[in-house]
């Protein structure tokens, strides 16, 4: 199933999960897979790994574990260091594995191995998928805006490309307040851009994965989260347990707000999800 079709119906609400690293046994996730799909999400999407530099087999097979468990899967595929080859084969794999939604990426860019010139921006990629008019298209956005971009005006100029170019629905990158969502979502419609928006949200369990988050894309942190974590970064368990509530607050108000849907970045931690999905679950019927 396409998951364009789904926003038709419902909030939908979504899990994101990564591979394990090279080094480890595929089956570490399984378990959490597992776990995850007993919360009946309408879709889980699979990264290609943290930044960009993860294993995409590993990622192809789990994707294709995630839509034999009757679950749909989204598989993202970054572009920045591919040939057009490459992403043929993809494609491919990914036709023949049933799986027929994909996220459509840059990528990050790795200074010590020069872009492939064929496909510089995600737009790009969408564009070429959609020539084969074979596969539902999510891409990403920022409701901060781009790092790479000097506004959010710019920014959503260029993703008002990618819907252009074909992209069916969209996926924020994770924030921390949601004002910068509804603000992004205004101007984002008046650009336009009138298709899906799911919005991401990532509930942050211990300090270190909120220190690497904000280095990584950039998030601002309000106010009240920051003395969260002060409060509580010496007491795992109960950084864990605001974490997990300040996440649910978000959704909530976003579901009040007419969200599209929600995307959470589940970090493979299933007793994460669990809780989570649980409060919400009068909400947006999970």
């Amino acid at each position: 199933m396409k998951i364009r079709e789904l926003f038709d119906e419902k909030i939908v609400f979504s899990f994101e999960v990564f591979p394990p690293k090279k080094t480890s046994s595929i089956d570490v996730i399984y378990k959490t897979l597992d776990e995850l799909g007993d919360l009946k999400p309408d879709f889980i999407s699979v990264t290609f790994g943290a930044g960009g530099s993860g294993n995409s087999r590993f990622a192809l097979d789990i994707a294709s574990k995630i839509n034999e468990s009757g679950i749909i899967p989204m598989l993202h595929l970054p572009c920045i260091n591919f040939t057009a080859e490459e992403i043929d084969s993809a494609l491919l794999e990914a036709k023949q594995r049933g799986i027929e939604n994909i996220l459509a990426l840059r990528g990050d860019i790795n200074p010590d191995i020069p872009p492939v010139e064929r496909f510089r921006h995600a737009s790009d990629l969408i564009t070429y998928i959609k020539g084969r008019g074979e596969f539902d298209i999510a891409g990403a956005c920022y409701p901060e805006g781009h790092p790479d971009s000097d506004s959010l005006d710019e920014d959503i100029e260029n993703l008002k490309k990618k819907v252009d170019a074909g992209a069916d629905h969209l996926i924020t990158q994770l924030f921390f307040d949601n004002e910068y969502f509804y603000n992004f979502r205004e101007k984002a419609a008046k650009a336009g851009i009138n298709v899906p928006i799911e919005a991401g949200i990532m509930p942050v369990v211990n300090k270190n994965q909120i220190e690497r988050m904000v280095t990584t894309c950039g998030a601002s942190l309000p106010r009240k989260f920051v003395k969260i974590m002060q409060k509580y970064e010496h007491n795992p368990e109960a950084l864990r347990d605001a974490g997990i509530a300040y996440a649910v607050n978000q959704m909530i108000d976003l579901a009040a707000s007419e969200a599209d849907g929600i995307h959470l970045y589940t970090m493979n931690n299933a007793y994460v999800a669990r809780k989570i999905s649980e409060a919400v679950s009068g909400v947006i019927g999970v």
